[in-house]
């Protein structure tokens, strides 16, 4: 099953078809869930699944910059 199996950093970036900081960063922002394993890091690809379905909606939304005046 697709929800057991697990992916490392460089698998789920092949798999996603992304740069190693863009992964970072959406790790770091909380967009896609992964477990630090050594200097590496772990991932569902149950998780990546979720956020391919589920990525453009969680983009945070813009910011209004004519509002910060």
């Amino acid at each position: 099953m697709d929800e057991d199996v697990v992916l490392t950093t460089q698998e789920a970036i092949e798999y996603l078809r992304i740069s190693k900081p863009t992964f970072l960063k959406y790790i770091r922002l909380g967009r896609i869930n992964a477990v630090k394993a050594g200097n590496g890091w772990r991932i569902h690809k149950a998780e990546l699944h979720r956020f391919l379905k589920l990525g453009e909606v969680t983009r945070p939304m813009p910011i209004d910059r004519s509002k910060l005046r």
